[in-house]
């Protein structure tokens, strides 16, 4: 099987994922293998898909055990959606090797009280809380993960892929013509994305 990657966008709850392998080895043209959304979120809790925010006010014991539970349906329903997206590609002739994950570029590594206790630090937080789920079961399912701040995208795949910038988001345009719509801005980041592991030249 030809090696392929996953390249994710992430939102509050899913993340739009799109799986590109290269025609013709590491150096050729990247087409893409699969399309589609991860959702992340379990709408039988309450504040799943804002999880930071929902735990806003809580006394501090509760909110702990309020994550545990927003943590763990998402690692969850995450593991099951990456899963399901690595078993499509493989029956297209791909092995995944890597998922790339869009990040952000907000301050992160706080305690739970100390991002409740700042507005600010939850809107960061509810992000990371799905990317660290995306991370893990990607992890789960074999996969290297690398995450790549959007503003730095670009430059990184002119760098790693030496091609201008330009042509590569003119290239992970052009990938969507033939599937249709849905391909918005974050399918050709993702594409992009995953454009980069399939080459084998973005490292986690």
């Amino acid at each position: 099987m030809s090696a392929a990657a996953l390249g994710f966008a992430p939102h509050s709850g899913w993340a739009v994922v799109v799986a590109v392998g290269l025609d013709g080895g590491r150096k050729g043209a990247p087409r893409v293998l699969y399309r589609g959304q991860v959702e992340m979120a379990d709408d039988a809790l309450p504040g799943a898909r804002q999880p930071y925010h929902a735990l806003e006010g809580l006394p501090l014991p509760e909110a702990e055990r309020g994550l545990l539970r927003f943590q763990a349906a998402a690692a969850r329903l995450a593991r099951a959606g990456v899963k399901q997206v690595v078993a499509a590609v493989q029956r297209e002739g791909h092995t995944p090797r890597a998922a790339g994950i869009l990040d952000s570029s907000g301050r992160q590594g706080r305690s739970l009280a100390a991002i409740l206790a700042a507005h600010p630090l939850i809107h960061t937080a509810d992000g990371e809380h799905f990317r660290a789920a995306l991370s893990l079961a990607a992890g789960a399912s074999g996969l290297t993960v690398a995450r790549v701040a959007q503003k730095e995208l670009a430059p990184r795949a002119a760098s790693a892929l030496r091609q201008p910038a330009d042509a590569l988001l003119a290239t992970a345009a052009a990938l969507g013509k033939a599937l249709g719509p849905p391909w918005k801005a974050d399918h050709k980041a993702a594409s992009l994305l995953a454009w980069m592991l399939a080459a084998g030249q973005l490292r986690a």
